[in-house]
């Protein structure tokens, strides 16, 4: 006799470069505004702290995969980013010691409710529903750490093969190490999480029909389609 009351999802996982093995993830936690144009293009200050916020397991999305658009909106915006995949975990992680909890590396879109995202702010509320919303988290595969660290290289999105976004990781405020070295002051960090870096310069809407492209020189590169919203009728 099963001992739940219904049968428990089964785990959220991303494709791994080159395995036919699948990295399990546990939590998605997000930092914004962490590339000074992007903090300047909203109209922030770039010398703030970073700002941290999570999405859930089962927001993410298959590379390659069609993201519904989403409800409650009008203003969906792309945001390509360096998605940080951790094997180790830990408590006051030290920013010399960080690098050796990581797994790999890919990249990930960071679909964000825009106008919700505006709202919660001026209200000084949590971006939860602006960030957190279902299928906002399309991930590429990641690349195994034995092939490095990216501290450097293009970071760049096209929709329907125009650039929107194009910067350089090595231009982050706040670099991976001191990334998860935050963090782990605030959670305790487990195998299985995934942390979005933040995204550059560019962002902008997207609708229905678009071809999204993306990714972080040397790694896999990231694709999905927007479709129709869940539900409506052709």
């Amino acid at each position: 006799m099963s001992e739940y009351f219904f049968a428990p999802q089964a785990p959220a996982s991303v494709a791994v470069a080159g395995s036919h093995r699948r990295f399990a993830v546990h939590r998605i936690y997000c930092v914004g505004l962490n590339y000074a144009e992007h903090v300047r293009e909203l109209g922030s200050d770039p010398h703030s702290p970073p700002v941290f916020f999570m999405k859930p397991a089962d927001a993410l999305v298959e590379n390659g995969g069609a993201v519904p658009y989403p409800s409650v909106t009008h203003n969906l915006h792309h945001e390509i980013e360096l998605v940080v995949a951790l094997g180790r975990g830990g408590r006051d992680i030290a920013p010399q010691q960080a690098l050796e909890h990581v797994f790999g590396y890919g990249a990930g879109n960071d679909l964000t409710r825009r106008d919700l995202q505006k709202a919660a702010k001026d209200r000084g509320q949590p971006w939860d529903t602006a960030k957190g919303f279902d299928h906002s988290a399309p991930l590429a595969p990641r690349r195994p750490v034995s092939e490095g660290h990216p501290t450097r290289g293009r970071i760049w999105l096209k929709v329907n093969g125009e650039t929107r976004q194009d910067a350089d990781v090595s231009e982050l405020i706040f670099d991976v190490p001191h990334v998860i070295a935050a963090l782990s002051q605030l959670y305790e960090l487990r195998p299985g999480d995934l942390i979005f870096t933040g995204t550059p310069a560019g962002v902008g809407a997207l609708k229905v029909g678009d071809r999204v492209e993306g990714g972080v020189e040397g790694l896999p590169v990231l694709s999905h389609s927007i479709v129709a919203p869940q539900g409506a009728h052709s």
